[in-house]
């Protein structure tokens, strides 16, 4: 089935004895037994709600894998992950990566013993160096946050394979409209469902989704203990949201497209970061790996009074984190997404007062380049 007919109907819901065409939005926290010893398949929300199954088998369905789980935030779906390790144990991870995981892997899962070694994704040669025995996982971000990298997933999972490594793929910016880690060779995927899943920018929800039993079974068994569920009407609204992903993601690239050529063009933009462009050095791996190339983008301007002036000015384009929702939002990574991190590192990164990040919604293009070029005036 097409992936546009499967946000729509995928997921496996049975249909409702009344006739809903809607899946109902199940408000409880407890279900009754039929009986000692019975159970309709449901006993207590934080393990199982009709909703957010629902939910977590749609998401696994548009994944390819075995089994999804529905948790709060992004942040909690990568914390799940998480509690796969012990202490002692080391992680491989993108050197560009949002600044949220990072300060999960710098505070949380540091405090518990578990070490960390960021590397460029890209260079097979680099991550193999860094594997040692203790080397239990990589984990990569593609495209990464904020500065558009992309890593060769299939490549990635070959080293994985060949040490015995889990690989972890953060599949936000792209959703699994246009790529499907799974099916390079990754195990676990992760999305932060608040972006482009959900894309109303109304709800928060993040998701861990296994391409194996063992690992379903594992992450299962953390989910339901650990608490991470998603409540009954967030999943509701990802639901509702997932119907139009099709429509959304096609639309905002079209105008993310047109925006970094228009962006190409202007004496205040000294860079352009964007995958889809031709001479992106990434162009070919994404258009292997992928069938599209998002509405991502980042991009710097020739002066830091020129960014700041730019985030004043915006109108149409709302100044505020967060990103794939039908509104388009411009962030300021230097001081919003990534201030936790050392500005040493930040610097390093690219990650300067000059740059801006663009998460291109589905207004018209033509009113989105018209903001922009009032602002950049």
């Amino acid at each position: 089935m097409d992936i546009r007919t499967r946000v729509v109907h995928g997921g496996d819901h049975p249909r409702d004895a009344n006739g809903a065409v809607s899946v109902p939005i199940y408000a409880s926290a407890t279900f009754a037994h039929p009986g000692v010893g019975e159970t309709t398949g449901f006993d207590y929300a934080r393990i199982e709600n009709p909703t957010r199954c629902h939910l977590e088998r749609l998401v696994a369905d548009l994944e390819y894998g075995v089994d999804a789980v529905a948790c709060t935030t992004g942040m909690a779906a990568i914390a799940c992950v998480g509690e796969l390790f012990s202490p002692g144990d080391h992680i491989i991870h993108s050197g560009d990566l949002y600044g949220g995981s990072i300060r999960h892997f710098r505070t949380v899962m540091a405090k518990n013993g578990v070490l960390f070694d960021p590397v460029d994704t890209n260079d097979a040669t680099a991550i193999e160096a860094l594997v040692r025995p203790a080397t239990k996982a990589i984990f990569v971000e593609t495209p990464t946050n904020p500065m558009m990298h992309v890593t060769d997933i299939a490549a990635v999972a070959a080293v994985a394979r060949r040490h015995g490594l889990l690989l972890i793929v953060d599949n936000t910016f792209l959703s699994p409209y246009f790529q499907n880690p799974l099916q390079l060779g990754a195990d676990i995927v992760v999305h932060s469902g608040t972006k482009y899943l959900g894309g109303h920018n109304d709800s928060l929800a993040g998701y861990v989704v296994t391409g194996s039993q063992e690992l379903a079974e594992r992450i299962r068994a953390i989910f339901g203990t650990v608490g991470y569920a998603l409540g009954p009407f967030d999943a509701w609204l990802q639901i509702r949201g997932i119907k139009t992903l099709a429509l959304r993601m096609e639309a905002a690239q079209a105008s993310a497209m047109a925006i970094a050529q228009w962006l190409r063009t202007q004496p205040k933009v000294t860079g352009v970061f964007y995958a889809g462009l031709p001479d992106h050095p990434a162009y070919a791996v994404s258009a292997r790996q992928a069938r599209g190339f998002g509405s991502m983008l980042s991009f710097e301007t020739d002066t830091v009074e020129t960014a700041t002036t730019l985030l004043n000015r915006v109108s149409t384009i709302q100044y505020a984190e967060s990103l794939g929702g039908v509104e388009s939002l411009i962030t300021y990574p230097y001081t919003q997404t990534h201030a936790d991190v050392p500005e040493d590192e930040r610097r390093a990164r690219g990650i300067n007062e000059r740059l801006l990040r663009l998460s291109v919604g589905i207004e018209a293009t033509a009113d989105l380049i018209a903001d922009l070029a009032q602002a950049l005036a």
